[in-house]
């Protein structure tokens, strides 16, 4: 089944255009703390502006699948690209390695969205010790997975400054999956037809994946639909393995409308108008539902960009490797004036006080 995140893939040997290079106007410095829940040393790295702080700060974290501290794929470097946006503007920016990915130490095969979060959790405590970090003005930037994640950890942390959702999902996981596969059969040119077919085997997944005690009898079931489904054999067998893990069911289940309507922070919601991973009409409507009580939120779906935040043509999976873009200027631009202003506005409420 599709998932949130970005793909998987090997890089190309071309240097993405956007890919900063030092020597950087700021400092960067790897680091590693540890979430003292999961006891799990996590790596990442640290950019801080030049100048006297403390500095407002930002955690970015990554949509679904193991991603390292740069979210890359396919040769592109997004969250260093958003990082160096960020620090170059003042904003100190904290990027981590995955669990099991880089320096940072594997945890329980079956880690749902809400242990991942509990990781956040620790980096916003660790940042929180740093001298150059204002501990009142540390926010939130989640892509996709992570657009989950920045939530939970704000609703129960009421000095979260602000969270950045690009591309989050704003209803249950389940509800999500099927508007993907819709999406990407359309967006391919398959006929109502075969769109139709693809949602019937999507709706059976979600059935196996949630309501069968007996897991081996059920994924050989799967296998079989799936396989009948046109699946080749050997993408059915990972794909009923992988949709029995207890992170697809926990996706599945969780609606994350209640979580949101609890976080009182300032919230800035974007989505691509060519994101078929993540359809935004569906998602940012729900997020502008649940955020109905919030007096500081921003929603915005930008044109022509991918669940990537890539300038795209039809905004397929398949394409993110052939498009040189790595960020969209506008979303970058936006980014940056947003989580500026707010970090201004915490820092003269603070003075106030």
């Amino acid at each position: 089944m599709p998932r949130t995140g970005v793909p998987r893939g090997e890089p190309p040997a071309a240097l993405r255009a956007q890919t900063p290079l030092p020597p950087y106007p700021y400092r960067s410095e790897d680091v590693v703390y540890v979430n003292e829940r999961s006891h799990l040393q996590l790596a990442g790295t640290l950019t801080v502006p030049q100048g006297a702080g403390p500095f407002p700060a930002v955690i970015l974290i990554s949509g679904s699948g193991p991603q390292d501290r740069d979210e890359s794929y396919y040769g592109h470097k997004p969250f260093l690209v958003l990082a160096d946006h960020l620090s170059r503007h003042g904003i100190a920016v904290l990027r981590v390695d995955d669990r099991g990915v880089g320096g940072s130490q594997p945890g329980l095969r079956e880690a749902t969205t809400a242990d991942l979060a509990t990781d956040v959790e620790a980096g916003v405590a660790w940042l929180r010790t740093r001298s150059e970090i204002d501990p009142d003005r540390v926010g939130l930037i989640g892509h996709s997975e992570g657009g989950l994640i920045a939530p939970m950890v704000a609703a129960d942390d009421p000095r979260i400054a602000f969270i950045v959702l690009l591309a989050g999902v704003g209803v249950p996981g389940a509800e999500d999956v099927l508007a993907q596969v819709k999406a990407i059969k359309e967006a391919s040119g398959a006929p109502p037809d075969r769109v139709e077919e693809a949602l019937a085997v999507a709706r059976a997944v979600q059935r196996a994946a949630v309501g069968q005690p007996d897991l081996r009898q059920a994924r050989a079931e799967l296998m079989r639909t799936l396989a009948a489904g046109g699946m080749p054999a050997e993408q059915a067998r990972r794909e009923s393995s992988s949709i029995y893990s207890a992170w697809f069911r926990y996706f599945l289940a969780y609606d994350p409308a209640p979580t949101l309507a609890r976080v009182r922070c300032p919230v800035l919601a974007l989505g691509g108008s060519k994101d078929l991973q993540v359809p935004s009409p569906l998602n940012l409507g729900a997020i502008r539902s649940a955020l109905a009580s919030n007096r500081d939120t921003t929603i915005a779906e930008l044109p022509g960009l991918n669940h990537l935040f890539q300038t795209a043509d039809k905004g397929l999976p398949s394409e993110y490797a052939f498009i040189e873009e790595t960020l969209a200027p506008e979303m970058l631009n936006l980014v940056g004036r947003w989580v500026g202003a707010r970090a201004t506005a915490v820092r003269a409420t603070a003075a106030v006080r």
